[in-house]
């Protein structure tokens, strides 16, 4: 089982280009669909966590679901299933830039990478979104969860219209939709 769990961290490190964010939708696919080692509302809250944690999602994430699943020696070989790709990868492409940094080719397939990732990270604000606003069943316009989609649009005012510290904003609105929860029933 720890060379499964390996082997699904192995391929999120593979074939998430462009950070943590287009990681997710990687990531979910092997922990919650593919191998049932978290349900989608464990999912939102590892994503949560891994954010607030220092250190890149996908490796948060990684240790968060080894040791979820088998503990230490799962948290070891989900995070080194998760940077070994990274490490393989800049190696070889470190080797080849700097021999061939000069040929178009070379900046004509960084190029093409980055529709990739901005989609990937797109669907995974989507995904996230949906999980937020909907029971994950059914998402119908009854189950509309009003309050977080409220503090939703109220908390992405107040990033476009002022400096705030990103983590202070999440802070205020975890607190603000408990009090408002607490408050409403």
């Amino acid at each position: 089982m720890l060379l499964k769990l390996f082997i699904s961290f192995f391929k999120v490190g593979l074939f998430s280009f462009g950070g943590g964010y287009a990681a997710l939708p990687l990531i979910q696919e092997e922990v919650v669909n593919a191998n049932g080692w978290l349900k989608i509302s464990e999912f939102n809250n590892l994503i949560t966590i891994s954010q607030m944690t220092p250190g890149p999602i996908a490796i948060n994430s990684a240790s968060f679901v080894g040791t979820r699943v088998f503990g230490l020696s799962g948290a070891i070989a989900a995070t080194l299933g998760c940077v070994t790709p990274s490490f393989i990868i800049v190696g070889t492409i470190s080797y080849f830039y700097t021999k061939y940094k000069n040929l178009d080719t070379m900046q004509n397939v960084l190029g093409f990478l980055r529709p990739a990732v901005v989609s990937m990270i797109f669907a995974a604000g989507i995904d996230i979104l949906k999980t937020a606003l909907f029971d994950i069943n059914r998402i119908r316009l009854e189950n509309l969860d009003f309050i977080m989609l409220l503090l939703f649009v109220f908390i992405l005012i107040i990033i476009r219209k002022t400096k705030l510290d990103p983590i202070f904003l999440m802070l205020l609105s975890g607190f603000l939709y408990l009090f408002i929860s607490l408050l409403v029933g």
